[in-house]
């Protein structure tokens, strides 16, 4: 995380080693906000790695729900590695078996959106097609944007609603990522310290 104001607290890890050890949940306190960078992981290397993601999306359930009935506010972002709705990649159709857009990893985004109490902060703000935050490095699947949405700043309600510009940043390439920009309007309120 690059912060410009010094978090009250950082937490590295949720207390899984096996998901801690790969550095995957970085998290930055202020007052009553939390930022979380997220990184769970692709299942498209090996099967063994997509079990792994199916067993990390049952066990964050009860943690996602816990911080999102909290009390506090929190703006999850990161590299989720599954494409929620058709509109998030270009192919869906011939996806449909590849994870990533795999049914049980999308009714799990059903639930975190749903059930999980939080909302999808970039499709609040832009709900219109051919918007991805990753291409494929083979072909000319930037060139053509033939891409998916797999990057999110997923958050709760109150924050969500505070949210008035979103930007896929695509004037550089860093990877074969993009960088997934949202403005919030946050008072200083909700940064100070809580005693």
């Amino acid at each position: 995380l690059f912060c410009r104001r010094k978090p009250d607290r950082i937490i590295e890890g949720v207390g899984w080693q096996d998901f801690d050890s790969e550095g995957r949940w970085v998290q930055a306190d202020y007052g009553r906000l939390s930022v979380v960078s997220l990184y769970l992981p692709s299942g498209s290397s090996r099967e063994d790695r997509q079990l792994f993601k199916y067993e990390l999306m049952d066990r964050f359930k009860p943690l996602l729900k816990k911080w999102a009935a909290s009390g506090r506010e929190f703006i999850i972002c990161g590299d989720i590695n599954i494409a929620h709705k058709e509109i998030d990649l270009k192919n869906w159709r011939s996806n449909q078996k590849n994870s990533g857009f795999l049914p049980e990893e999308r009714a799990w985004m059903d639930w975190w959106l749903s059930d999980g109490g939080m909302v999808d902060v970039f499709r609040e703000v832009e709900p219109g097609p051919d918007q991805f935050t990753w291409w494929s490095n083979r072909g000319q699947a930037w060139a053509k944007n033939v891409g998916w949405r797999i990057d999110y700043q997923i958050a709760t309600p109150q924050i969500a609603k505070r949210a008035y510009a979103v930007e896929i940043f695509k004037d550089d390439r860093f990877s074969d990522h993009a960088p997934l920009i949202i403005d919030y309007r946050v008072s200083d309120r909700w940064l100070r310290t809580v005693s």
